[in-house]
C-alpha cells in the first residue's frame, strides 16, 4: 500500500489544520491507521490511531481533546483534524498502516509509511 499525506502548512497558535492520508494499492480497511510526528533530533512519536472501521481510536495525552482522527474507507483516506494548535505541535506528520499485531502507539509496529507533511505553528 502507498500512502500520501497532505494538508500541512503554517498556522498561528490556536488555529486549525486538517491532514489527509490517501491510500492506494490496497484497501484501507485492511489496516489500523496511525498518525505520528517527528521533530529534528527526536524520535518519531505516536499522535493518534484508529481501528479498521473507525469504531475505536487512541490519542497521545499531548493531543487528546484537541485532535481527532477519522477515516473514510469508501474514499480510502484517513484524516487528522487538529484544533487549538500550539507551537509544540510543530513537526513533520506521518501516516502509517499498522501490522496485524502489536501496539497502536509503538512506531516499530507500523509497516507502511507516507512521506510526511510539515506542520508549523507560530506563536
Amino acid at each position: 500500500v502507498q500512502l500520501q499525506a497532505s494538508g500541512g502548512g503554517l498556522v498561528q497558535a490556536g488555529g486549525s489544520l486538517r491532514l489527509s492520508c490517501a491510500a492506494s494499492g490496497r484497501t484501507l480497511s485492511d489496516y489500523v491507521l496511525g498518525w505520528f510526528r517527528q521533530t529534528p533530533g527526536k524520535e518519531r512519536e505516536f499522535v493518534a490511531g484508529i481501528s479498521r472501521f473507525g469504531s475505536s481510536s487512541s490519542y497521545a495525552d499531548s493531543v487528546k481533546d484537541r485532535f481527532t482522527i477519522s477515516r473514510s474507507n469508501a474514499k480510502n483516506t484517513a484524516y487528522l483534524q487538529m484544533n487549538s494548535l500550539k507551537p509544540e505541535d510543530t513537526a513533520v506528520y506521518y501516516c502509517a498502516t499498522k501490522r496485524p499485531s502489536g501496539s497502536w502507539s509503538r512506531r516499530d509496529d507500523y509497516e507502511y509509511w507516507g512521506q510526511g507533511t510539515q506542520v508549523t505553528v507560530s506563536s
